[in-house]
Parts: structure tokens; C-alpha cells; sequence
């Protein structure tokens, strides 16, 4: 009886000796050949290589391709997917390189902002005086000069020199104009006061001129087009009725959108006291980034559509509007105020400023 149980546990022993050998023998088989399909870690991440490798081979890559780099390696690694497909990249010795996990992230797109950042006050008193002095200091002091100046002619009633826009070389509208490819969006009512515009036309430019006064949807009238319709801070609720929607008035990104225009290289508005919250529309959702220059009419003898508060507040907003446009890379170049408007700010005359100021200015960051 002992016997046969001390054969059947050496015959067991044996059975699993043979077979964890055999287990053991695949195992080194399967590492030792080279499969060509079975790495797809190493495919993906690429070779492994140690810490210290791993910093001297970035390092002479650095050295020898420059801080450009990486943009042309994905740039040309994207060209050659096209041309050869995933897994037939190679080097220039005609090796196969492994295949990156991912491809370039694509830039994210803005996100709109819900409000401006105000400045802090002016002074501790937080008074008027101390905000309207900062604030008539700031639209009367050019930050950037310019030296060839494209302003409009003698038009009535107003100075010559009240509108003008950039063509000094280095900010492009100049170039722009010599290419036929400038494209200029007004705003205002009224045809009177357009000898900028027309000026720019017969210089080359595509102009859009807006008037929500206007008979016809469109037309066009000389060199420029004229549309029934003006800019807002707001679109119109799809939720009223026709009747009561105001369907000349859009957000400026809806009527760039509507238009399929994605660049304006002049953009002038006089939108009788309504600038501010347009400009504030503008300032949150990025649109100003598709503007080179920026002419704009502001009307200080009140706070202007829905702005409120208490007036030193008024003022601590309408210049925070301005240093959130310096922030988007707007300089301010040229200002002229209205000789014949009233010396009133915020319904006071002790200011000795005028009720309406024009000022420019230009996109220093502007693609073209």
C-alpha cells in the first residue's frame, strides 16, 4: 500500500517537472524571436532607452535642429503619414522609426469671458475727480506715433483730421492696400460723414458701410457697398416675434460670420453712446483679434446704454474697457476731440472736457 502510493506521487512530481519545463522553454522561445507585429508598445512609445541616454539624445537634437524643431518634425511627420501611411516613417538612412502615440494637439479655441476685469480705483476716495482725470489723461496720450496718417477731407461740421487711420508700412494696411485685399467695416447714420470711407475705396479698399436707416437691404453706391443693418452688443431673441425683433442689429462676430469675412482692416464706428457696450461685447468674445485698426467715436456726457452705477464707477468702467483693449494689443496713435460738441462730462461742465472724443487705434499684433 506504501508502495503504490510512493509511485504514484513520484510519477506525479515527474508529470509537473516535465511540464514546467516545457512552460519555461516556450516562454524563452517566444522572447528570443524577433516578431515584428507583437511590440506595439515599443511601436507607439518608441525604443526604451535609459535616463542618461535618453538626456544626451535630446540634448543633440536640441543642439543641431534648433528651437524650431519639434514644429517641422510633426509638420513632416504629418506630410508623410499623407504620403506613405502610419507605419512606413522613416529616417533619412532608410530605417524604419517608430510611430509617435498621438498627433499634434490642435490649438483650443478662445473661450468667451462673462466679464472685463476692473482696475482699481484710481485713489483710495474712489471720487469722480480722481476718475475722470486718469481717465481724460489716458484718451488724450497717444501710446504709438504714426507717421503717414490717411485721414478724411474737409466733411461738414466736423474737423478735418477727426478720422484717421494708419498707414505707416510696418502695421500692413499700407501693403494691404497696394495688394487690393483691404476690406473696411462702418458703422454710423447717416451718409455725411463717409469721406474716410471714400477715401479708402478709391485707394483699393472693399468697403462695407452700415446703416440701419438705410431703404434697401443692399446696394451699392460708388466704390462701396451699403448694408441696412448695424452692430450690437447683443443678437436678436429667436424667442419674439418678427414683429418685434430688431433683425438690422447683430453682434459684429454674426455679421463677420454672415458675411464670411474673417479679417477687417479698418474698423470705424460711431455708434452714439452705445460704444461702450458693444466694445465690451468685443473685448469678450475675442473679436477684436480679427481687427487691425480701431476707430471709435466715445460720448461722455452720460454713461452710455445700459452702463450703471454711481458716475465714479462709470468712469472706473469705461476705462477699464480701454486698458482690457492695450491688453489685446491695441495702441492708441491718434485723438481729436470735437471742437463744436459741449465741454459736458457725465452731465457736469467742471471738467473742461469735451462731450465726444475720436480716437484710433491699431492692432500691434495683428496677423496679416
Amino acid at each position: 500500500m506504501d508502495m503504490g502510493r510512493e509511485r504514484l506521487t513520484k510519477g506525479l512530481l515527474l508529470r509537473f517537472g516535465l511540464l514546467s519545463a516545457a512552460v519555461l522553454l516556450c516562454i524563452h522561445v517566444y522572447l528570443k524571436t524577433p516578431w515584428r507585429g507583437t511590440p506595439a508598445v515599443q511601436m507607439l512609445a518608441g525604443p526604451i532607452r535609459s535616463s542618461q541616454d535618453r538626456r544626451q539624445h535630446s540634448g543633440d537634437q536640441r543642439d543641431s535642429a534648433g528651437p524650431n524643431r519639434g514644429v517641422k518634425s510633426r509638420v513632416s511627420y504629418i506630410r508623410t503619414l499623407k504620403r506613405n501611411g502610419p507605419a512606413t516613417r522613416r529616417d533619412g538612412d532608410g530605417e524604419e522609426l517608430p510611430t509617435p502615440c498621438c498627433l499634434p494637439r490642435r490649438p483650443r479655441r478662445k473661450i468667451p469671458r462673462w466679464h472685463i476685469n476692473l482696475e482699481p480705483w484710481a485713489s483710495e476716495s474712489r471720487s469722480l475727480e480722481d476718475e475722470a482725470k486718469r481717465f481724460l489723461d489716458y484718451i488724450t496720450t497717444p501710446q504709438v506715433s504714426c507717421a503717414s496718417l490717411a485721414v478724411e477731407g474737409a466733411a461738414p461740421h466736423r474737423r478735418r483730421d477727426a478720422w484717421a487711420a494708419c498707414l505707416d508700412p510696418e502695421y500692413g494696411l499700407s501693403r494691404r492696400m497696394q495688394s487690393k485685399h483691404c476690406r473696411v467695416y462702418s458703422f454710423g447714420l447717416g451718409m455725411d460723414d463717409r469721406v474716410l470711407e471714400r477715401s479708402l475705396a478709391s485707394a483699393g479698399c472693399e468697403v462695407h458701410c452700415f446703416d440701419p436707416g438705410l431703404k434697401q437691404l443692399h446696394t451699392q453706391q460708388a466704390e462701396m457697398w451699403l448694408h441696412r443693418l448695424s452692430v450690437d452688443w447683443r443678437d436678436p431673441n429667436p424667442g419674439l416675434g418678427s414683429q418685434h425683433q430688431h433683425s438690422n442689429t447683430k453682434k459684429l462676430a454674426t455679421i463677420l460670420n454672415d458675411f464670411g469675412h474673417r479679417q477687417v482692416d479698418v474698423l470705424k464706428a460711431d455708434m452714439e453712446s452705445a460704444e461702450w457696450k458693444i466694445l465690451e461685447n468685443l473685448l469678450l468674445e475675442g473679436v477684436l483679434d480679427s481687427v487691425g485698426q480701431l476707430l471709435l467715436e466715445l460720448h461722455l456726457h452720460w454713461a452710455g446704454f445700459e452702463v450703471a452705477g454711481d458716475d465714479a464707477s462709470v468712469v472706473r468702467y469705461w476705462f477699464s474697457l480701454l486698458k482690457e483693449l492695450e491688453r489685446a494689443d491695441f495702441r492708441l496713435f491718434h485723438t481729436r476731440s470735437d471742437p463744436i460738441r459741449p465741454h459736458i462730462f457725465l452731465h457736469r461742465s467742471t471738467f473742461n472736457a469735451s462731450s465726444a472724443y475720436t480716437l484710433s487705434w491699431v492692432n500691434t499684433g495683428w496677423k496679416v
